[in-house]
């Protein structure tokens, strides 16, 4: 069976029809497997066999070698080892009456075996991701839908009554929101794949490699110096019209990996955008400066100079004007915020409320994927644009293989040439790929901390601290059942932090709380569970609470938690594991989340376990310290994926010097979130720009007489 990918509507290509990524003995275990993982859900008006075909069309966008392990994993569940390991009886899935496949499958979900864990959990994930992605699976879980398709249903949506006003993020007074957008003229200097006619080769000043909180916030900043920049980014160009709020058809577009991104064990989701603006399009617009015992760190442990509290802060507060970073007003939070806001003053813990990056938010809930209203200051709207006025062109769809170094370093003042070499294809249409190929002395790599060392391994320019220390701040939820509505899907995501705990015992590394958006495909996929209980919780969808506990890891300061890995045949491979200091914190973390929601009325509050932990009352919540929090035991994810270029003055341990540069390559600088020495205790947004902004204003100082304009 084949199957026809969706375009969008501006798209004027017919419609790409894929071969199936899965076998026919994959497609026909997969068929077996939805039916247990779905007892109970609400039905879809689609047939078995569409179900599994658009499992099978989902995995368009993972990597090659991603989409076999998954095969692997239905042809392993599929043997009768599988359930020998799982009954105790040599017998094939199909042929089990329905209680022992429910059986059968729970036990595969905490087997001791780790493949068996990996594997089913992979299998549910996708199935219930699909599932629920249906618009009258969603209805039927009383999902409110796209916001401009409908009047607002609670008063934490919307615009806020008053005057219009600038010196806050959200607008005020009537503001008509369109049905229909018209589609967006591709800016001057944007060149997309359905543009491209041809090979190109050129010359530019600087490439820069990714267009997210670095490597935008550096193109500007070099472009407005002078400099002829080329932007290379590996997500379309997308905006306005294309931010359609549909959940499932832009997470699928918007993330890297098609949202599908995890470490190699399946335990830990690792949420990263790829489109132009990289993760700050899709991202939730917290806006937090990287706490002064962080950079006291930086520079006492690793050589990082000039960027101690009493440097940073004029940067900060210039990042933050530029980003409109304001605080939310009052009468702005969401009802899932106000349960961490109002819970927290019960207890009399420290929680804030956020600065966000935008402008006359209109608080739709689907800052996820991509904000409708250019609300959202991310880099597509703010750095993005600047680069262009100032000269710069951006390739979008645009995949670089590798760097090469053309010359031999002489030690004159201008580095030694370089060439990126590149793979352009329209995600879409699948026209044929252009080749484009870039020679410039300068290359700032800002692909983030998956890609960036990637790309340098592929490039032979490894080594050392390169692929070492990647960071996650391992997140994982805690789910409170309300006898209120709280709608999740609704309202601005995230506009309150609880901090309470972030130096926790005394030391630097702890834990902070927030809250999430929640839509139905994520939420099916991230609740634990499948079958009848899983259908129980996601029946109560508008009356779940659902906060996020995210731990600062790497409380063991030597030990290397991860790592990024590309193998002999070009494979990328990510490892991950918590520590033992950073299970306590993770544990720690689920206790102090649930004691938020019983403050602020829950009846009932559970954890992210393969088997969930309900505690009803605020005096059972040490219960929840008590569960695995293994791979697959527990539910983890993580949207702040940093480290494995870290800065350093050791060329060991560190990929960077702190000047961003890779030790032993002039001219090839690093300017993302791979670049962070530890991990922050704060999301990273404003991290990453601001540290994007030092080095890029050294950078201009150091390779001032390149300029040619």
């Amino acid at each position: 069976m084949t199957v026809a990918t969706p375009v969008r509507s501006d798209d004027r290509t017919p419609p790409r029809v894929l071969p199936p990524h899965l076998s026919p003995a994959q497609r026909t275990a997969l068929a077996t497997f939805a039916p247990c993982v779905l007892h109970g859900a609400p039905p879809s008006t689609e047939s078995l066999a569409d179900l599994v075909a658009r499992c099978d069309a989902r995995l368009e966008r993972l990597p090659a070698h991603r989409r076999a392990q998954l095969g692997m994993a239905l042809t392993v569940l599929n043997a009768r080892l599988a359930v020998l390991l799982g009954l105790g009886t040599l017998s094939r899935f199909a042929t089990l009456p329905a209680d022992l496949q429910a059986r059968c499958f729970a036990r595969w979900l905490s087997s001791p075996l780790a493949p068996l864990r990996s594997a089913s959990h992979s299998v549910r994930r996708l199935v219930l991701a699909v599932h629920y992605a249906r618009p009258e699976v969603a209805q039927a879980i009383g999902y409110a839908g796209p916001m401009h398709q409908r009047v607002p249903r609670v008063p934490w949506e919307g615009p806020l009554p008053g005057e219009p006003r600038d010196d806050e993020p959200v607008a005020r007074g009537l503001l008509a929101l369109p049905t229909r957008l018209a589609p967006t003229p591709v800016p001057r200097g944007v060149v997309t794949a359905t543009a491209l006619h041809a090979d190109v080769q050129r010359t530019a000043d600087v490439v820069v490699i990714g267009t997210g909180a670095g490597g935008a916030v550096t193109a500007a900043r070099l472009a407005e110096a002078g400099f002829d920049v080329v932007m290379l980014e590996s997500g379309a160009y997308r905006s306005g019209a294309d931010f359609d709020e549909r959940e499932a058809e832009l997470t699928e577009q918007l993330y890297a990996d098609g949202a599908l991104r995890t470490t190699d064990d399946a335990s830990v989701a690792l949420v990263q955008g790829d489109t132009v603006g990289g993760s700050t399009t899709v991202n939730w617009m917290i806006m937090l400066r990287t706490p002064d015992f962080v950079l006291e760190q930086w520079a006492a442990e690793h050589g990082v100079y000039g960027m101690l509290p009493q440097d940073m802060r004029a940067v900060f507060e210039r990042v933050e004007r530029e980003v409109h970073a304001t605080a939310v007003p009052e009468d702005a939070h969401s009802a899932n915020n106000r349960i961490l806001l109002d819970g927290a003053r019960a207890l009399g813990w420290k929680v804030s409320t956020a600065n966000i990056n935008a402008a006359r938010c209109v608080r739709c809930g689907f800052c996820g994927v991509g904000c409708r209203h250019d609300a959202k200051q991310s880099t597509l709207v703010t750095f993005v644009p600047r680069a262009l006025a100032a000269g710069a062109t951006l390739y979008a769809d645009a995949f670089v293989n590798r760097i090469e170094v053309r010359e031999r370093d002489t030690g004159s003042g201008t580095p030694p040439l370089k060439r990126v070499h590149a793979t352009v294809r329209d995600a879409h249409s699948g026209r044929a790929a252009r080749t484009l190929t870039i020679d410039a002395p300068i290359v700032v790599v800002a692909g983030g901390a998956i890609g960036t060392p990637a790309l340098l391994q592929r490039s032979g320019l490894g080594g050392g601290g390169v692929g070492h220390w990647l960071r996650l701040h391992p997140t994982t939820a805690v789910w409170g059942r309300y006898d209120r509505e709280i709608v999740t899907s609704t309202g601005i995501p995230l506009t309150t932090m609880c901090d309470e705990h972030l130096r926790w015992r005394g030391t630097d590394y702890g834990f902070w709380i927030e809250t999430p958006p929640m839509h139905p495909s994520f939420t099916a996929a991230a609740m634990p569970g499948f079958g009848a209980p899983h259908s129980a919780l996601m029946s109560s969808f508008n009356q779940l609470g659902v906060l996020i506990g995210l731990t600062r890891d790497g409380a063991e300061r030597t030990r290397s938690s991860g790592r990024v890995r590309v193998n002999r045949r070009g494979e990328t491979s990510i490892t991950y594991a918590l520590t033992p200091e950073d299970q306590r914190r993770v544990r720690a973390s689920l206790s102090a989340t649930a004691q938020l929601h019983f403050a602020a009325g829950a009846r009932e509050v559970g954890t992210m376990h393969t088997r969930p932990l309900v505690v009803r009352s605020a005096a059972e919540v040490g219960r929840l310290e008590e569960g695995a929090v293994g791979p697959n035991h527990i539910g983890l994810f993580s949207a702040h994926v940093n480290g494995t270029c870290r800065m350093g003055t050791n060329p060991a341990t560190s990929g960077a010097t702190p000047d961003g540069e890779r030790h032993g390559v002039r001219g090839l600088y690093i300017s993302d979130g791979s670049l962070l020495p530890t991990a922050l205790g704060v999301n990273p947004q404003e991290t990453i720009m601001s540290i994007a902004t030092v080095l890029a204003e050294r950078m201009v100082a150091r390779h001032a007489a390149m300029t040619r304009r």
